[in-house]
């Protein structure tokens, strides 16, 4: 377990807004004294999903709205531990994912009714407990799209797709990423499969391989390790949740990108109003609320179809303009 670096001293001494409409508080409800934030992780913070979360963190901080520490590295076993001593440290938000201790994190927070608790969640807020919110990276639009360039792009019609777990957040991504390529190419087909790991790159590479052994010529790397198989053996891949393509920039053609800017800044205005509650911030992932979005397509400029892009084109207005809808499909997906 490793621990940003804070003196003892420190570490000891130291939503209504949500409802309706989801409406972001004014940028001026930020301007008081920063709060006391901090993050509880179960993986690296370079690890992608958690990365976003530790990248919108280390913003709200340099421009003043909180003062921020983390643990990273956290086990399952460990993590209602952590979160009891940032409480009991004066935190004012605690951040983090508890899809593998949901039911000692939730009774930390009863425990700790002044403390507001921003949790990655694959369960509902509860009205019972109302300190404690959920979010999820409902990015499922930018993965759609991500999709339409897949689709596009194979020539085998034969695309591997290499997971982490198959929860509803995971899932939701893989089934729009399908619906995307299906645009493109309807009698595609797709090996599924998933790791049992959230970071555990050399299975997950292992894995792509295999699907490559298959015929799979463009991979979807919903973990870290898919794409250095794909750029070991020349084959394409879509990235997911951050761009990589700078690490890999033959390899990478597109990516959906999860912006957690929007969630955290509705937590923040929340607890510093006084008006912090349960409630599901996951709606802040959608891309209409500027959640997510569809990377530069970068050294792939000029190499996708114009019809894949004109379609790109025309999805996004009308998921932004609410006119279009990407399903939301949290049942495990399989191969085909």
């Amino acid at each position: 377990m490793t621990t940003r670096r804070f003196t003892r001293r420190q570490l000891l001494g130291t939503a209504a807004a949500v409802a309706g409409a989801f409406a972001l508080a004014p940028r001026t409800a930020l301007a008081a004294d920063p709060i006391k934030v901090a993050g509880v992780y179960t993986v690296p913070v370079e690890q992608q999903w958690v990365s976003r979360i530790h990248k919108a963190a280390e913003a709200a901080q340099a421009r003043g709205d909180i003062e921020y520490v983390y643990t990273e590295n956290v086990s399952n076993t460990d993590y209602a531990r952590v979160m009891r001593e940032y409480a009991e440290s004066g935190s004012a938000l605690i951040i983090g994912e508890v899809f593998g201790a949901e039911q000692e994190a939730r009774e930390v927070a009863a425990d700790y009714p002044e403390v507001a608790f921003l949790m990655g969640s694959s369960f509902k807020e509860d009205a019972s407990l109302p300190n404690f919110a959920v979010f999820d990276n409902y990015i499922q639009d930018a993965a759609y799209l991500s999709g339409i360039v897949a689709g596009a792009m194979t020539e085998s019609g034969n695309i591997g797709m290499v997971g982490g777990f198959p929860i509803p957040e995971v899932n939701r991504l893989m089934h729009a990423f399908m619906a995307g390529a299906a645009e493109m190419k309807p009698d595609i087909t797709f090996q599924v499969s998933f790791i049992g790991s959230w970071f555990d790159p050399p299975k997950a590479k292992e894995t792509a391989f295999a699907m490559i052994e298959n015929g799979a010529d463009i991979l979807y790397a919903e973990r870290f390790g898919v794409s250095d198989a794909a750029q070991e053996k020349g084959i394409l891949a879509i990235g997911n949740v951050i761009d990589t393509q700078a690490d890999y920039p033959e390899t990478v053609v597109a990516s959906a990108i999860w912006h957690f800017e929007p969630t955290l800044d509705a937590a923040i205005a929340a607890v510093k109003a006084g008006e912090f509650t349960a409630a599901d911030y996951g709606v802040y992932s959608f891309m209409k609320e500027g959640g997510a979005s569809l990377a530069p397509f970068g050294t792939f400029e000029g190499k996708i179809p114009q019809e894949a892009l004109d379609l790109i084109e025309e999805r996004t207005k009308a998921i932004e303009a609410g006119e279009f809808t990407v399903e939301i499909n949290d049942e495990e997906p399989k191969s085909s």
